[in-house]
């Protein structure tokens, strides 16, 4: 009888609501109305090299031009490669000195948007960078579902970057994303009215 008990409060462990056994993923509008560009991270929260490797296996997911999966990713989580980076990203260096993880967006040149070699419209290579904005949005709406947070930054030295990883010349350097966590609770953005960007024909 004893054994009988112990065994189904060991049971119970397993379905208790906030087990450390149970984590209840969020539903995707969860993860659409938390994700948040966050420019203040904690940085006694770690992030690990597994952690980001299942990260971006999932973004390998994301849609390309007839399958090109154009872009690459180079991350920073060194020590020295984080501080090198921090020092490359203008003045978003103080919003992110807490994030444990840098990561460097790019994209090859000459794959998405063109068809044996030429371009197939007049957008070229403008597909390559469209491709590079569907992974990065995979990234950062993944990262959220894994309760994590990012900053995609524009402002960044693309040259010294590409020293710094030994980027090849067919890649174009794109943005630079935070990933960490949250030090604080992120404001609400104001969004147009739906009326202004959408339009019924």
């Amino acid at each position: 009888m004893k054994k009988l008990i112990v065994m189904t409060a060991l049971a119970a462990l397993f379905v208790l609501p906030g087990s450390a056994q149970v984590q209840k993923s969020p539903s995707f509008d969860e993860v659409i109305h938390t994700r948040r560009s966050i420019r203040s991270y904690d940085a006694t929260k770690k992030i690990s090299e597994a952690e980001v490797r299942q990260l971006l296996t999932t973004v390998q997911e994301a849609p390309s031009w007839a399958n090109q999966q154009p872009t690459k990713y180079y991350v920073a989580i060194s020590p020295e490669k984080l501080a090198a980076v921090q020092d490359l990203v203008g003045g978003n260096k103080s919003r992110i000195i807490g994030a444990p993880v840098l990561i460097v967006s790019t994209y090859e040149r000459g794959k998405s948007g063109f068809f044996q070699g030429n371009p197939a419209n007049e957008v070229g290579d403008g597909w390559g960078a469209y491709d590079n904005g569907l992974s990065n949005c995979y990234l950062v709406l993944q990262a959220r579902a894994m309760g994590f947070d990012t900053l995609i930054m524009g402002m960044r030295e693309a040259d010294k970057l590409r020293q710094l990883f030994a980027i090849p010349d067919n890649e174009a350097v794109m943005a630079v994303i935070a990933l960490g966590y949250r030090a604080a609770e992120p404001f609400q953005p104001v969004h147009r009215p739906i009326d202004d960007i959408v339009k019924f024909y």
